[in-house]
């Protein structure tokens, strides 16, 4: 998997205290530690770059200033109370940044090729070429939404493969479990303290739901991988959410 591709940069990487806590002092305003994250995890961001552009990457590329931007803007925005491990967050973002890059410099290809007058043939054929490569793009970044979800659904002892097992199959029983997860998702507590023990809080739950407590541990898997789901940055796979969870 792609985390644990990463897990070798993080053990090399990584001093005496932690990649989070070096991100915790950098946002308190050390640029010391700031500099020193940018300078260690430079591999990381060339293997990041990489994946995305499916090309190696150095320091004289435009991406790899892309991608270092993408690693600064994660360090700044990561919050350990919401999202997953810092590398999983920073991948997330740096893989997004260099995309839309990448997007932009495909549409201004085509926009070049168009003023040139080509002939209208050869103009359709450039079009359906760049709607194909935009197709793939697309394909491509489910894919790499569905590994990153299923990794952050492992680190919860959950599979992405099961999901369609686990899910409620009548539509009164999914509305239910839909119906907690949003519970959960709409109160910062309740879902930081799910994410970070990795299990619903029950008890809780009961509390405020008329649900039995049999109900909730049979759809617990499902409720849970909607509740990651919620708090990830995937927003291809976020749009089955549309009109259930709170934005």
């Amino acid at each position: 998997m792609l985390i644990t591709t990463f897990n070798g940069f993080i053990r090399k990487t990584r001093g005496t205290a932690s990649v989070e806590e070096r991100v915790r002092l950098a946002q308190n305003g050390s640029e010391e530690e700031l500099d020193g994250l940018l300078r260690s995890y430079s591999p990381f961001l060339k293997k990041a770059a990489y994946l995305a552009c499916n090309r190696y990457i150095d320091e004289h590329d435009d991406e790899y200033s892309i991608a270092l931007g993408g690693f600064h803007e994660a360090v700044m925005k990561y919050d350990r109370s919401r999202d997953a491990s810092f590398m999983t967050f920073a991948h997330l973002v740096i893989r997004r940044k260099l995309i839309d890059h990448l997007r932009k410099e495909s549409r201004a290809g085509l926009a070049a090729l168009l003023a040139k007058g080509e002939e209208e043939a050869a103009v359709a054929a450039d079009a359906a070429s760049y709607i194909r490569f935009s197709e793939q793009q697309e394909a491509d970044k489910r894919r790499e939404e569905i590994q990153l979800y299923s990794d952050l659904l492992a680190d919860c002892g959950l599979s992405f493969s099961e999901l369609a097992d686990v899910s409620p199959k009548h539509a009164d029983a999914r509305k239910t479990a839909m119906d907690i997860a949003v519970i959960i998702c709409s109160s910062e507590e309740m879902k930081s303290e799910t994410l970070r023990k990795k299990r619903l809080p029950i008890k809780r739950i009961e509390q405020m739901v008329g649900v039995s407590r049999k109900t909730i541990e049979r759809h617990r898997k499902y409720i849970l991988a909607m509740v990651i789901l919620h708090n990830s940055d995937l927003p291809m796979l976020q749009e089955y959410l549309k009109g259930w969870m709170p934005e």
